[in-house]
């Protein structure tokens, strides 16, 4: 770990035999809050200085911060734009916040705080613009831990409430370079520049793959192979794959979000369990990829052009996929490929498969993400004219943002965009409800994506609204194409799967996708839509496990679904046999 700035904490009342040995200082030149100073910094950076302050010292305040969580940690967010060596900014009560909005609401106490600086890159577009944004370091879009991030040690102080103490710190350490895995006998990694992606960037940009290749490869030289694409987010490995048995010494992890002791030892027998599949006599040969195209906006593409991301739908088509099957010995048919996938993967497997319908034969979407945005989760688009609020002549009603299977709400649709804001403005926090405003949204005056609402009223811009529905609101797109010819190459293809008490309330648009699949004619749309019964996110169809083992079920699911549909919808004289070992 290199070493770039030093640190010191000072304030009027510290905790002085505190863990993290701090000392008191009273500074009488400053207002107070906390002064954040760049130390030895070998040129001006640009990037949003953050500041997280805890009451759980067990963790380090950078990982505590969720907007689903009631006990998130505190965050302050501010822009930097070109700070030099020695130069410092101060948080005080303007600077917003998440949970609480103000340092003067900061109540007086204990806490472990912590500084980071999330680094932007400037990009010179093929639009025209200039922007800056925190390109991918081979992290997937964590700010918590992108290479060449600075942050502070963790440090034990006590706030006085704001009467008078600046506590400051300087940010003392980077994080390293990350290493990928190596390749296996079954897994390889490719990663390929992409000339389409550079030319909108201005940049060199890269795409990247795990490829899964089935046993037998080797020894079948002459065998071509279907390709299935399982989308989702980035992982720094092919998921839930495991070539050896389970760490019988790993410690227990608990999964809160299941329930389940040990859930780290589930998901690698889990691996382990499929690995063994795979490997064995009756299991389909197919080559299946995870495509790796994280992004100045996010861990994912969402697989699709996009006026802010750029043309990533025509490059993984045109460059990616084509580069994978001649290298692997892929059939190259449309027949011959399929998708699958859960929440951001769920849209892109129906996305990709509306977008390019003669280069797929099926899409398995599970719990995906909204694809009718009369359903924008709790808000009507198109409708509504606040994403935050239901307003009457009297009564005003928060709107939702998540929820468990019995409906209880832990945030708002308000915070979860707030803490965002929180940590990048612009659209450059890297959360949720970010990349769908910079996937979807037409680029802005300014180089950065068009606000699809206001971040702190929820205002929603109806002109915004109308691009969005045109361009990437899927249901619409079936229904205003359907019986124009998108009908025809769908037939059979579409499949939904999503679990009623979805904690992000996914389930509603899905409704209305059905609504209309069901009215289908010239053709019946011929695929299927399934429901959980009170499942959370991400239910994918299976109704005998429950979410925390279905999930780590999806090759075994949908794999064999689509070798059984592909073999039965191949067009004559197509390769039946090669791969059939």
């Amino acid at each position: 770990m290199r070493r770039v700035f030093t640190l010191t904490i000072c304030a009027v009342l510290v905790m002085g035999t505190a863990p993290f040995g701090v000392r008191a200082r009273l500074s009488a030149q400053t207002p107070a809050g906390f002064v954040v100073r760049l130390g030895a910094a070998a040129e001006p950076v640009d990037g949003r200085l953050l500041l997280l302050i805890s009451k759980n010292a067990s963790r380090e305040p950078r990982f505590q911060v969720s907007a689903p969580d009631l006990s998130s940690a505190q965050v302050f967010g501010l822009d930097v734009n070109g700070v030099k060596a020695g130069d410092q900014r101060t948080f005080d009560a303007t600077v917003l916040g998440y949970p609480i909005e103000s340092l003067s609401q900061l109540p007086a106490g204990e806490y472990t705080v912590q500084a980071m600086l999330h680094q932007y890159e400037t990009f010179r577009l093929a639009t025209g613009h200039t922007v800056k944004l925190p390109m991918d370091r081979g992290e997937g879009q964590q700010w918590t831990s992108a290479p060449g991030n600075w942050y502070s040690t963790p440090q034990k102080v006590r706030w006085d409430g704001g009467k008078g103490s600046t506590i400051r710190i300087e940010l003392d350490q980077t994080f390293p370079p990350i290493a990928g895995p190596p390749d296996t006998r079954y897994v390889k990694r490719v990663r390929i520049k992409s000339e389409l992606l550079s030319k909108f960037w201005g940049r060199d940009m890269h795409l990247g793959a795990h490829v899964l290749l089935p046993e037998g490869f080797d020894s079948h030289p002459n065998a071509r192979y279907p390709l299935i694409i399982n989308h989702g987010h980035f992982s720094s490995d092919f998921r839930n794959w495991r070539e050896t048995p389970p760490d019988p010494t790993a410690k227990c992890q608990y999964s809160e979000r299941f329930n389940l002791d040990c859930y780290n030892r589930i998901e690698q027998q889990a691996g382990y369990d499929f690995y063994k599949e795979w490997i064995g006599p009756n299991f389909p040969r197919v080559i299946v990829i995870e495509i790796q195209h994280a992004n100045p906006y996010y861990d994912d593409s969402y697989a699709v052009n996009s006026a802010n991301l750029g043309p990533y739908g025509d490059a993984i088509m045109k460059e990616l996929v084509p580069y994978i099957e001649q290298r692997f010995r892929g059939i190259g048919a449309g027949w011959a490929r399929a998708t699958y996938g859960g929440s951001t993967g769920g849209w892109e497997a129906l996305a990709v498969q509306l977008f390019y319908p003669d280069e797929f034969n099926a899409a398995y979407a599970a719990c995906p993400d909204p694809i009718d945005f009369r359903a924008f989760t709790v808000v009507d688009l198109y409708a509504d004219q606040n994403a935050y609020w239901n307003e009457g002549p009297f009564l005003k009603v928060p709107r939702p943002g998540h929820r468990d299977y019995l409906g209880h709400v832990s945030a708002t649709l308000e915070q979860i965009n707030q803490l965002e804001l929180v940590l990048g403005t612009k659209t450059r926090s890297g959360g949720q409800w970010d990349i769908w405003q910079a996937v979807f949204s037409p680029q802005g005056p300014d180089g950065y994506p068009m606000p699809i609402w206001d971040k702190r009223t929820g205002v929603i811009d109806r002109k915004v609204a109308e691009y969005w529905k045109e361009h990437y609101d899927l249901s619409w797109i079936l229904r205003r194409d359907w019986s124009t010819g998108l009908g025809k190459k769908l037939e059979g293809k579409i499949h939904l799967y999503v679990g009623d008490m979805d904690n992000y309330y996914l389930n509603n648009a899905v409704y209305l996708v059905e609504g209309f699949l069901k009215t289908t004619k010239d053709p019946y749309y011929g695929g299927e839509v399934a429901y959980g019964d009170r499942a959370e996110h991400c239910w994918n169809g299976d109704p005998t496990r429950a979410n925390g083992y279905s999930r780590l079920r999806y090759h075994q699911m949908f794999i064999p679904k689509f070798v059984e549909r592909a073999l039965k919808t191949a067009p004559a004289g197509a390769d039946l046999h090669s791969w059939r070992y």
